[in-house]
């Protein structure tokens, strides 16, 4: 209820075959004029429960520099916006975009939070980890949201050394996606019970800060939803609560 998702580019570095906007993104008919924007802050600005903006599209750091400060110049203005997070895989896709420049203008405008899209270790190169430094040492607080993806990175032990190395790079784990429900992408599904094994990899097993939340995004807007590992068993006051090594320790609840 206090956020809203602004769709403000219809391109990316590169088109992901997963993508949940594979139908629309690049497609020339997005409503990216100067009229639609204006519409879209008016809607931001008359709805004074949204204090959180999300920039997304495609790729909003593929808009120029100056539109990008545009926007957020125009958003800083309104008084009951307090955060604004842009999601992009630029950092991943191309890395040279983020320049000193880009940071600076983007710097100006914190409280900016940018969730990225890493989903294997391999994608974690010099260059992606230098455009993570830029964004850090801007003051830019960096998440990572991962899709779980058929055999790319439904192991266990490549989720958890992903974790582990964004950590290294100043970039929080955040969400790993159930893969949405998109037409022609089935070859990429994995089960639900896959990705619980994958969270019972980590939980535990490596640092807490490298354990996202596992989520599926609900069709039709409905939210995310966190899926976990069953770690309780409830007899009347007693909790037997399972730990990383398979043994449940006795916890007595207050009743």
């Amino acid at each position: 209820p206090d956020r809203v998702v602004w769709l403000v580019s219809s391109a990316c570095a590169v088109y992901c075959r997963f993508c949940m906007r594979k139908r629309s993104v690049g497609c020339a008919g997005m409503p990216l004029s100067a009229n639609a924007w204006d519409r879209a802050l008016g809607y931001i600005t008359e709805h004074r429960q949204i204090r959180d903006v999300i920039l997304s599209g495609g790729d909003p750091l593929l808009l120029p520099d100056d539109v990008l400060d545009g926007i957020l110049a125009r958003l800083r203005k309104i008084p009951h916006v307090e955060i604004i997070r842009i999601g992009s895989r630029v950092p991943v896709t191309l890395p040279e975009r983020v320049t000193p420049k880009l940071c600076r203008m983007l710097k100006s405008h914190n409280p900016v939070y940018v969730n990225t899209h890493f989903n294997h270790p391999r994608e974690i190169t010099r260059e992606s980890s230098m455009a993570c430094a830029r964004l850090a040492d801007a003051g830019i607080p960096l998440g990572n949201q991962t899709v779980l993806l058929r055999g790319i990175n439904d192991d266990p032990s490549v989720i958890k050394r992903l974790m582990q190395l964004l950590l290294t790079i100043r970039v929080r784990p955040y969400y790993i996606h159930q893969m949405d429900l998109v037409r022609g992408t089935g070859h990429f599904r994995t089960s639900v019970e896959q990705g619980l094994e994958v969270m019972e990899g980590l939980r535990g097993h490596t640092s807490g800060l490298a354990t996202p939340y596992y989520v599926i995004d609900l069709p039709g807007g409905k939210g995310k939803v966190p899926v976990l590992p069953d770690y309780v068993e409830r007899r009347e006051n007693m909790l037997l609560l399972r730990n990383y090594l398979g043994e449940k320790i006795e916890y007595e609840d207050v009743m």
